[in-house]
């Protein structure tokens, strides 16, 4: 008789999960979190088909400040191949960001400009 408690379609199969993420190199790994935080930035800003209806600009401006964390401190782990296409999103999303905001941050105040330095719109 086992310990470990059946699986049901509702409890997520880590040892599987595990397994499958061993699998992944490093660098997907952090190109699927900065696509994955750069489309839930790209939401919170209202830029999607949606519009206003999921827009946030205090959650857009951590989500972004996350992204340009992961990718200033990756930057030497992965390509410029990777890399360049990522810093070019960050950027948008920090001048949509910018255009956004009622009253906008001062240059280098911005999400993430503590890891770009200043974005001028």
């Amino acid at each position: 008789m086992s310990d470990t408690p059946p699986q049901s379609p509702e409890s997520p199969d880590f040892d599987a999960m595990t397994r499958d993420i061993a699998e992944v190199p490093a660098v997907e790994v952090i190109v699927t979190v900065a696509v994955n935080l750069m489309s839930a930035a790209a939401v919170k800003l209202g830029l999607t088909e949606e519009g206003d209806k999921y827009k946030d600009l205090d959650e857009a401006r951590k989500l972004i400040h996350a992204l340009a964390g992961l990718l200033d401190g990756s930057a030497t782990e992965i390509s410029s191949f990777h890399a360049a296409p990522l810093r070019d999103g960050l950027k948008s999303l920090q001048l949509a960001f910018r255009e956004a905001s009622l009253v906008p941050d001062e240059p280098g105040q911005g999400p993430g400009e503590k890891y770009t330095g200043p974005i001028y719109g």
